[in-house]
């Protein structure tokens, strides 16, 4: 059974802690490469992180994304969204489908 984990700064991601998710607090992308590298190993099949964080390691979440598990997903900080996941969700579903239905 896998796990589902949650990455970033703590007033964004210390909520997702009474659903059950294993929370995972960091204060910037160096600690967040190093975070995500470390639990992908481990059993979590979803691995929820920040926009914020996202945006300033491009190039590790564009390594795991080539990966069946764990399933990266952005989600927005509580400063905002800024629209990177969702321009992801657009981008496989043309992908998947041959044009942009969302």
């Amino acid at each position: 059974m896998y796990k589902i984990a949650v990455i970033g700064d703590k007033d964004s991601i210390l909520s997702f802690k009474v659903l059950g998710v294993h929370v995972f607090s960091v204060m910037d992308a160096r600690d967040a490469r190093k975070t995500l590298d470390e639990i992908a190993k481990q059993d979590y099949g979803i691995i929820f992180i920040t926009e914020e964080l996202a945006k300033d390691i491009p190039d590790t979440i564009q390594r795991y994304n080539h990966e069946v598990i764990p399933a990266i997903i952005l989600i927005p900080s509580n400063k905002g969204s800024l629209h990177i996941g969702l321009d992801n969700i657009d981008k496989n579903v043309e992908k998947a489908i041959g044009s942009n239905i969302l």
